[in-house]
């Protein structure tokens, strides 16, 4: 295991502190425990995808440095951080390795989920402290019968990202009364989503993929059983128990998080390639090294002119999320958007970085010992998500339709409006 001084064993923020010096002292003493680890798991990125799931005893050492309750609220024993510091930390892993990443993108944003449980259920999830993990699946891929007691769900999902070591599950259901289906006031079909804890849940061993192979995705299922109406949740449009920024608006929030994730694995192609350039490697039919060569070294400039401009798109947006995100108005279809459109365009410019890097490296990374082909199928994985699928940028264009006025209303870098 790794030597790194875990958060939790060195002396509490000093909670007198300014709320903003307060989470930059925890952050940068987060990112150097990052750092620590970061050779152990670089080490054992096979072994994570032989094994197809991080193991526990990382994953409790991710606890310990506090990845898992960065964006828990500070009353139930969570850090709270803001939206830009909590994609710094995504960043920063995805760019170690992007199972470990994607399962921390996924395990510390379902903090985000709990406060739209009412209280009691809420306070059920944080009863044994503020690591608790919660998985599952946004497909509304299940059913849910009212019954006196509370509704009976049955449903299989997929893609439930970090289930065998989760504390709590969700998935999405259609509701229906009597055999029929259930609707809302625009006569759509009414879907819920609800929580339940783990061991309630049956895990299939389903997740035997292409990329991403550490995150243990597999499907999930829940059989014929009551689940009482205090655990379920109205994701679109639930008030939640608690204040906080990000609590008002997961859907909105929810791209913004893959975002950081392709950025981390856009920077962590550039560094691998580097790394690789910087080896004193002569590639076949050549005299000299790659890093020589002034071919490589201008397709590595264009790469690093991308990674560059990804970063800043992220910067920007993160920024303008959370200053909506502070004034209450980010709930609305214009918000989510934006944010989607903005995954998008990330997601498939990683996905573009990553293969250009896994070219310059020529027939060494087609290896399985090449962090280049893992990366490009990691990241080729994660832009199949539904939530950065390009189909959704049609919903950009109707908007800059609409509005006439294109979809970046206030720039915070120049505070005006583009």
């Amino acid at each position: 295991m790794s030597t790194a001084l875990s958060s939790l064993s060195r002396p509490a923020a000093n909670n007198s502190l300014p709320d903003g010096t307060r989470i930059s002292t925890l952050a940068s003493r987060m990112l150097a425990d990052i750092a620590s680890l970061a050779p152990e798991i670089v080490a054992r990125a096979a072994e994570f995808e032989n094994a197809r799931r991080i193991p526990l005893e990382v994953i409790d050492e991710l606890k310990s440095i506090g990845v898992f309750r960065m964006l828990v609220p500070r009353s139930h024993g969570g850090l709270e951080f803001d939206l830009p510091t909590a994609l710094n930390i995504v960043r920063a892993l995805a760019r170690i390795d992007g199972s470990v990443g994607w399962t921390v993108m996924i395990g510390s944003g379902g903090a985000i989920f709990a406060p739209i449980l009412q209280r009691e259920t809420f306070e059920q999830v944080y009863q044994r402290g503020p690591n608790a993990i919660i998985a599952g699946s946004l497909q509304p891929a299940g059913t849910a019968e009212k019954v006196p007691a509370g509704w009976r769900v049955r449903g299989r999902w997929p893609f439930a990202s970090g289930c065998l070591h989760a504390d709590w599950m969700l998935g999405l259901c259609v509701m229906t009364s009597d055999g029929n289906l259930l609707s809302n006031e625009d006569g759509a079909p009414m879907t819920r989503g609800f929580l339940m804890p783990a061991r309630e849940w049956q895990v299939e061993d389903t997740w035997n993929v292409a990329g991403l192979k550490g995150t243990g995705s597999h499907h999930i299922t829940f059989r014929d059983a009551v689940v009482p109406e205090a655990n379920f949740f109205d994701l679109a449009n639930g008030v939640p128990c608690l204040p906080a920024p990000l609590y008002q608006a997961v859907l909105q929030t929810l791209p913004v998080l893959h975002s950081a994730f392709a950025v981390g694995m856009g920077e962590g192609a550039l560094d691998e390639i580097i790394q690789m350039a910087n080896s004193g490697r002569v590639q076949q039919r050549t005299t000299f090294a790659m890093r020589d060569s002034e071919t490589f070294q201008g397709e590595l400039g264009r790469v690093g002119a991308k990674v560059r401009a990804a970063r800043a798109f992220l910067e920007v947006q993160a920024a303008n999320h959370w200053r909506d995100a502070l004034t209450g108005t980010l709930r609305d279809e214009a918000h989510l958007t934006r944010a989607t459109q903005a995954a998008i365009w990330l997601a498939n410019t990683a996905v573009n970085i990553a293969g250009k890097c896994f070219a310059l490296g020529g027939g060494s990374a087609l290896y399985e010992t090449s962090p280049l082909q893992r990366r490009l199928r990691d990241m080729q994985a994660a832009a199949q998500h539904a939530a950065v699928q390009e189909r959704h940028y049609v919903n950009a264009g109707r908007l800059m339709l609409h509005r006439g006025d294109g979809l970046m209303p206030h720039c915070v870098a120049c505070d005006t409006r583009h």
